[in-house]
């Protein structure tokens, strides 16, 4: 018996459900609770075995069969952007991103529905309240930011201040990483990529900080919407035998 079990974190598993993934297949996951003083070093822990954050629940697929969900990391030091991502960058040249505390504002509130109306309508998170919305940025007991993407000042955009906001990305502060919790954006405006701007932006912030990893979440092989995950080389995979590196 553990010496403090209460320190022992207690695992469950929810009933099958449809796959959001894979049309015909069904889905379990194993969860537990981030709370109190040790939240912090359990999600660096469960992050580091393929376990993903939401609110205070930290939770990875457990599905009987299937394996097609996979934890994937990108390896900061050694990611050099390809051409298309150089683009992407120069598109989004006039972006600043800034962290902030995990404060729900209406204008990230306004933002979060044109982007769950437009890309994610029939989604899970199609009927969040703002109230479910402030539950989501502020239920966190670990060290967590929100980094604002607003334009600078420039002649297309030249008043003072804060500017338009463009995108909003939820994201953990891990021992080793930025872990990408979730992310939103103006899915009105084209010819951005915003949506790999903001890992790109990651990338150099996880440098910038010192950290080897920016964690993305699952790579869901056979699932189109996800499979732009693969695209930023190198990263890890976790496998059975521990996070295994893929250069190409």
């Amino acid at each position: 018996m553990s010496e403090h079990p209460r320190d022992t974190p207690q695992f469950y598993l929810t009933a099958p459900s449809p796959c959001p993934y894979l049309p015909g297949k069904e889905e379990r996951k194993v969860f537990t609770h981030l709370v109190g003083e040790r939240a912090g070093a359990l999600n660096d822990v469960l992050t580091q075995g393929g376990f993903r954050r939401s609110q205070s629940i930290a939770y990875r697929p457990a599905c009987e069969g299937c394996r097609a969900c996979v934890s994937v990391r990108i390896c900061v030091a050694d990611f050099v952007p390809s051409r298309s991502f150089r683009r992407v960058s120069a598109e989004n040249a006039d972006l600043a991103g800034l962290m902030r505390p995990t404060s729900p504002t209406s204008e990230q509130y306004a933002l979060f529905r044109a982007y769950v109306t437009a890309r994610h309508g029939s989604g899970g998170m199609a009927d969040m309240s703002v109230l479910d919305y402030a539950m989501m940025v502020e239920d966190t007991h670990v060290a967590s930011r929100l980094v604002e993407y607003r334009r600078t000042r420039t002649e297309a955009s030249p008043s003072r201040g804060r500017s338009d906001l463009m995108a909003v990305a939820l994201t953990d502060i891990l021992s080793d990483g930025l872990s990408m919790v979730y992310s939103f954006y103006d899915p009105n405006v084209p010819n951005r990529s915003l949506g790999s701007f903001l890992i790109l932006d990651h990338i150099e912030k996880a440098r910038a900080m010192g950290l080897p990893y920016v964690y993305l979440g699952y790579w869901v092989d056979g699932s189109k919407k996800m499979d732009y995950k693969r695209r930023f080389l190198p990263q890890e995979r976790l496998s059975p035998n521990g996070w295994e590196r893929v250069d190409a």
